[in-house]
């Protein structure tokens, strides 16, 4: 087991890997290593990475969800931080991070770059817009304080790392990450970093619209499965109101005439009520579904530090 592993996914930054590589080798402990996975790269990345000191893997399902799941069925570590390969971090909060975790027991470290540098040296505003929609939608969903949701830069524990199943396949992981540790009770905590643009030459593979969408439609449906009752009851109170809506003309002209002279309308309202109904137990149901996969957690969680035990 390595006391600590940096974990890099790596997609074609030939021109940045190399000084990443370097520069967490430099303040890494003993029994530390650096691994740089591999995507699929056409360019000389991996010959660079491996030429700096680090150990090189490949994973041949392309996305950064499928990266980080291969990452973390294969290493064991004490601790682990998880970087992006393009230089737009800075290593000077490594060791913090590595203290947080292994004397703290933090379970995850968020790298925020949002108090810092972030909105100065990104010049993409609809990107940075994005970030701040997000941050903000998480917050208040799943009432937390996690100070930015999309940084690439994190340290994790072991017993987050081994607990966590990988579902996104790619740049919405950071998003299913985060609500995971929320969810689950862990210990979150946030540490303030440098972020600096891309060098030049050196271009994002992030789609500002086609991957936000993506990381829009991951929190709805995260949403949905973390918090089944809040999600399907106000879906029900929707239903309500509708039903409602439409049911006070009827009636009104019911109480006037004694007839019912829209009674299309009727039905509809009916059948959108017992919707409403079915919305709001389906969410009983869920939320009872939810507290037993929570128990099955908490018990997943001794077997983990069994074994965290074992490797040690």
């Amino acid at each position: 087991m390595d006391k600590v592993a940096v974990l890099i996914p790596c997609y074609n930054e030939e021109k940045t890997i190399k000084k990443v590589v370097e520069d967490f080798l430099s303040v890494l402990p003993e029994n530390s290593r650096v691994y740089v996975y591999d995507n699929n790269s056409t360019d000389a990345s991996a010959e660079i990475a491996e030429n700096a000191g680090a150990v090189v893997r490949r994973e041949y399902m392309q996305g950064k969800g499928n990266v980080v799941r291969r990452m973390f069925r294969e290493i064991d570590a004490q601790c682990y931080i998880m970087v992006d390969a393009d230089d737009t971090y800075s290593v000077d909060c490594a060791v913090e991070m590595i203290d947080m975790v292994l004397h703290k027991s933090v379970d995850m470290v968020v790298g925020d770059r949002l108090s810092s540098t972030y909105f100065t040296e990104n010049k993409r505003l609809f990107h940075n817009f994005g970030n701040s929609i997000v941050r903000a939608s998480i917050n208040l969903l799943f009432k937390s304080n996690i100070k930015d949701i999309m940084t690439g830069y994190r340290a994790f524990s072991y017993q987050f790392v081994k607990s966590f199943a990988v579902i996104s396949e790619g740049f919405e992981i950071e998003t299913e990450m985060t609500i995971h540790a929320i969810d689950k009770n862990m210990l979150i905590d946030n540490v303030v970093v440098e972020y600096r643009n891309r060098p030049d030459g050196s271009e994002s593979k992030l789609n500002t619209y086609v991957d936000g969408f993506k990381v829009i439609k991951t929190i709805l449906k995260l949403f949905k499965n973390y918090r089944p009752l809040l999600f399907f009851g106000l879906l029900a109170i929707l239903l309500a109101l509708l039903s409602f809506g439409f049911f006070i003309p009827v009636f009104i002209e019911y109480l006037k005439t004694g007839l019912v002279p829209n009674f299309p309308t009727l039905i509809v309202c009916g059948f959108t009520a017992l919707a409403a109904i079915q919305a709001f137990f389906s969410g009983l149901i869920l939320e009872t579904m939810k507290q037993k996969n929570r128990y099955d957690f908490e018990m997943q969680l001794l077997r983990i530090q069994e074994n965290y035990k074992k490797l040690l």
